[in-house]
């Protein structure tokens, strides 16, 4: 209840004071850098998801539309290719989520309530009042503290320049929060009684704690609407479908979290410390998350790079109203050039068959499986098995009765590494099921770091 009696305390801070506040300018001057240096030959480097022209990436903080711009805040190092000393808020726009413009640094250490760096937050859109960042500073005492920060021109549609509130910090650790575990502020929302609410992620009697998350919108209250709350932990976003209780300021969850393979999760492979924001022009939820690298840090340094940002994707529930479904936004079509097309190509059981004219390292891949003998499957009773661990055991190498089939990606001619994305085939209680993996244990020869082989996996 402690936590609960902090965030009023914000909440009387946004309402009262709105954007008419004393303030201070973001002093990142000193922190810009434009000279690009980097290898000639990126061949790793992506070319259509989001990354900066050089350094460390990781968390999207802030996403956001105003007035007509798309808006992506991100942790960044200025100064490096690894996660640093020094953290601040880099800033890009876009109008049409695929193509970026780089800006001026948002948000840099200055004062003492975020001199040793400016961390993880989020961004509220006041009704008629325009835009207010929440973030984590990290303060002289290296206390994680939450600060407020707003545009320094309304008008502006690109928003290149932010101005501290000057009463920050707005929030500290409650008595019994851990001060290197009170951060990452979401967006806030407006409770029944009038008051901003918003939920600080924190850590006490060795136990994690939050109220709600981001991604949820409270403005819609009734039977028929579903919030979700989600958790970060292990490199990992889970979450979980339920419902919010504005009048007890509790969430309920459908189901418990039960801390096994068996939770609900974004993504099953590289992605993490994801953001959501309502997209209103399209009337769609758009996510984002920090795919971070396998390589080592010797790697990175020698690239210049490391992380960059998923393939923001429009998310929904499902009819079901048990889980989430996602699906890489609209505009990706304007990323597509050559087509090449196959039909009618009957593959034997072994035999692989590479597609020709494809040369790019990133490919749109639309495929149809027809298997004639389905009453060949074997039984799977999906409620006694673990998909995570089917995948592992029975990887691309084991071969079933229907299954595995798919695709062979980023592979090398000799096939020496390749990712294998393949399905299985099963005979369910209802209805047959289908078992999507990735196995990724080959798709290097490199050893790493980080290798994550977790397999991608999905039962329908």
């Amino acid at each position: 209840m402690e936590i609960l009696a902090v965030l009023v305390g914000l909440c009387c801070v946004l309402q009262s004071n709105g954007i008419e506040v004393e303030a201070l300018e973001n002093g990142c001057q000193n922190f810009q850098s434009h000279t690009v240096m980097l290898q000639e030959n990126q061949s790793y480097r992506t070319s259509f998801h989001f990354q900066p022209p050089k350094n460390w990436l990781n968390d999207p903080n802030g996403p956001m539309w105003y007035k007509g711009v798309y808006h992506l805040f991100y942790q960044y190092n200025p100064y490096g290719a690894l996660f640093g000393d020094v953290m601040i808020w880099a800033h890009s726009v876009s109008h049409d989520l695929i193509n970026w413009i780089h800006l001026n640094h948002a948000l840099c250490p200055t004062e003492p309530y975020d001199i040793n760096s400016c961390w993880s937050g989020s961004a509220t859109t006041l009704p008629g009042k325009g835009p207010v960042i929440l973030y984590t500073g990290i303060d002289a005492n290296h206390c994680q503290v939450q600060n407020m920060a707003l545009p320094k021109n309304l008008s502006d549609p690109l928003l290149e320049e932010w101005i501290k509130f000057a009463q920050n910090p707005i929030m500290t650790p409650p008595d019994g929060v851990e001060g290197n575990n009170f951060r990452d502020p979401t967006t806030a929302w407006l409770s029944h009684d009038g008051k901003w609410s918003v939920i600080i992620g924190g850590w006490s009697n060795n136990q994690g704690m939050a109220i709600l998350t981001d991604g949820a919108d409270t403005s819609v209250l009734n039977e028929g609407v579903k919030h979700v709350m989600k958790a970060g932990f292990n490199s990992h976003d889970y979450y979980m479908i339920g419902t919010y209780v504005p009048e007890m300021e509790k969430y309920i969850p459908d189901n418990d979290f039960t801390g096994t393979s068996m939770d609900l999760r974004y993504d099953h492979g590289k992605f993490y410390a994801s953001k959501t924001f309502f997209d209103s022009v399209k009337n769609r939820r758009i996510l984002w998350g920090w795919v971070n690298e396998s390589d080592s840090r010797e790697d990175d340094m020698e690239k210049g790079w490391s992380g960059l940002q998923s393939i923001p994707r429009h998310i929904w529930l499902d009819r079901s109203g048990k889980q989430l479904v996602q699906w890489p936004i609209e505009e990706i079509s304007k990323l597509h050039g050559k087509k090449v097309s196959l039909f009618h190509k009957k593959l034997d059981s072994g035999s692989i068959f590479e597609v020709q004219g494809i040369t790019a390292s990133q490919a749109d891949v639309e495929v149809v499986f027809e298997l004639p003998e389905l009453q060949e499957a074997e039984f799977l009773n999906p409620t006694s098995v673990d998909p995570q661990l089917l995948c592992t055991d029975a990887n691309a190498s084991i071969k079933g009765r229907l299954g595995p089939f798919g695709l062979l990606t980023l592979a090398t001619k000799d096939l020496t590494e390749q990712t294998a994305i393949f399905f299985r085939i099963f005979k369910g209680l209802k209805g047959y099921l289908v078992l999507m993996c990735s196995d990724p244990s080959r798709f290097s020869l490199v050893s790493l770091t980080d290798p994550n082989v977790i397999e991608a996996l999905n039962i329908k």
